[in-house]
């Protein structure tokens, strides 16, 4: 199936690794020319030498929590392509702790980045000009926290849902003028954020089957898994495609 994402430009956040680079991997391999973001300059580059051979990319490292990531990265998509098309919103996860033990500045810390860094970086991309009929497109990479709160994750529980509230309302704005704007819901896909969550329970193998028994398709998912799911809500190919939060978690969300 042609996605039609060849010659399209798009901004991959949190692509260091994880989520973010397996869509990154799915997006460059379909033709789409990239901006790819994390935190550390080290990691992105590596991240970069990871994509298909022959893809055009600029790797960038900056923090969503600085109000002037989005500009940044706007500028080198349209300096380095001449086009922005739409962004992959993907931000690492908050510190792990149960509600209790959480404290005020990881609060403040995780609304920083996680909350007010995905909607800043959301809002500048939708708010840049395109004609309608091209689109522009937002996919927001979230948890499935946002529809059922997970054990120990008790910060990620708060905002998760919030901001895809957020990122529904941007879609009914925006929709109007060609902004599409999607949240993506997680659930146990077998990276590193995830096999550190395992292992924090004090027994990672006997923890990752304990959850490979509630989901249905019985295992984990892979990130390849995950980037395909992401590249398509985020292409052309998914035009009419608006507003929804769409698990991929292998059935484990026992809500419609």
């Amino acid at each position: 199936m042609d996605c039609g994402l060849n010659g399209r430009t798009y901004i991959v956040t949190g692509a260091s690794g994880g989520l973010g680079l397996a869509t990154a991997r799915v997006l460059a391999a379909d033709g789409a020319d990239l901006v790819i973001a994390s935190r550390d300059q080290e990691r992105i580059d590596a991240a970069a030498e990871q994509l298909p051979t022959g893809a055009n990319v600029r790797a960038v490292a900056v923090d969503l929590a600085d109000p002037q990531t989005p500009a940044r990265l706007i500028a080198v998509a349209k300096e380095s392509f001449g086009r922005l098309d739409g962004a992959v919103v993907s931000v690492g996860g908050p510190p792990a702790g149960k509600l209790g033990d959480t404290t005020e500045e990881q609060w403040r810390a995780a609304f920083d980045s996680v909350f007010l860094g995905g909607l800043r970086m959301a809002r500048a991309v939708l708010d840049e000009p395109f004609e309608p009929e091209a689109q522009m497109a937002v996919t927001m990479v979230l948890s499935s926290s946002v529809k059922s709160p997970i054990p120990g994750l008790a910060i990620s529980n708060g905002l998760r849902p919030g901001l895809a509230m957020a990122a529904k309302t941007l879609a009914d704005e925006y929709g109007p003028r060609g902004g599409r704007v999607n949240v993506l819901l997680p659930g146990r896909i077998d990276t590193d954020r995830v096999r550190s969550l395992d292992a924090g329970s004090g027994d990672a193998e006997a923890t990752r089957a304990k959850n490979e028994g509630a989901i249905p398709l019985g295992r984990y998912g892979t990130p390849e898994e995950f980037g395909r799911v992401a590249a398509f809500v985020t292409s052309p190919a998914a035009s009419y495609l608006s507003g929804i939060a769409l698990p991929v978690d292998g059935g484990s969300l026992r809500t419609l």
